[in-house]
């Protein structure tokens, strides 16, 4: 039987720094789901908005969402993942959680902190890519700003599906749009973004454009209101287009040393 990974994009507003009424909001919207999925995304920081403010939050408040999605993920029988502020021995990260239906789960800190709103100041940076395997599929989730760094991306695990979350905002959206392709293509991936929508209360405006790319960087899903949106990844096709095509067999070897 040929492997296949049902995804739901979550592309949704937020409510600034109020985590309780962000897990109440998307737990809603993941109970209006009408057909099974295996893995549903959330945005970037999708509990509190992009804050740079993470002292403004409990420190119990990052596992307190990390049981809410252990929850979620074991009543939907789905993978669940999205990033949250998490405070551990006395450091903020921005840290991805992709938490498993039996409730493992997985983590990823922001590797590339986006300095121009001074994240690198409140929060901090990752050391360690993250690539593991699901339902056959193998997959490296990573946050926003990392989107512009294609070393750090560079397909040398031979993963299926590259994932990123995001609070991408209106003004780059186009940088967004052609970047998420871009991976997509260079790596010989699925290329897979879930970001906001709305407002958010320092001004700035999210128009989403959650998307899936398929190996050669087309289309195959675009979202541009409130609204979740699912895709179906097949992995035979990966295996037959790296197969005919053999880009990877071309790449740069390398190790990174910071």
């Amino acid at each position: 039987m040929e492997a296949s990974l049902t995804i739901a994009l979550v592309q949704s507003h937020l409510l600034w720094e109020n985590p309780i009424a962000n897990r109440s909001m998307f737990e809603e919207k993941i109970a209006r789901l009408s057909t099974k999925v295996d893995v549903i995304v959330l945005p970037e920081m999708f509990t509190t908005g992009f804050t740079m403010a993470p002292h403004h939050m409990a420190n119990d408040e990052g596992p307190k969402t990390l049981a809410w999605m252990q929850e979620i993920a074991k009543k939907n029988g789905s993978a669940i993942c999205g990033s949250v502020v998490f405070f551990e021995n006395g450091n903020h990260y921005n840290r991805l959680f992709f938490v498993h239906p039996e409730g493992t789960y997985e983590t990823y800190d922001k590797k590339h902190t986006f300095t121009l709103a001074g994240e690198h100041e409140v929060y901090t940076a990752g050391r360690e890519k993250l690539v593991f395997k699901y339902k056959g599929f193998k997959i490296c989730p990573l946050i926003c700003y990392d989107l512009r760094f294609p070393v750090w991306a560079r397909n040398i695990e031979d993963y299926d599906v590259l994932l990123y979350v995001a609070n991408w905002p209106k003004p780059r959206i186009h940088a967004w749009d052609t970047l998420l392709a871009a991976r997509a293509i260079e790596n010989m991936s699925y290329c897979i973004g879930v970001n906001r929508i709305g407002l958010d209360a320092t001004g700035h405006e999210y128009v989403g454009h959650s998307a899936a790319y398929d190996v050669l960087g087309n289309p195959m899903i675009k979202l541009f209101e409130e609204e979740i949106g699912t895709v179906v990844l097949f992995k035979d096709e990966i295996l037959a287009k790296r197969a005919k095509l053999r880009f990877l067999e071309d790449r740069d070897h390398f190790n990174l040393i910071s």
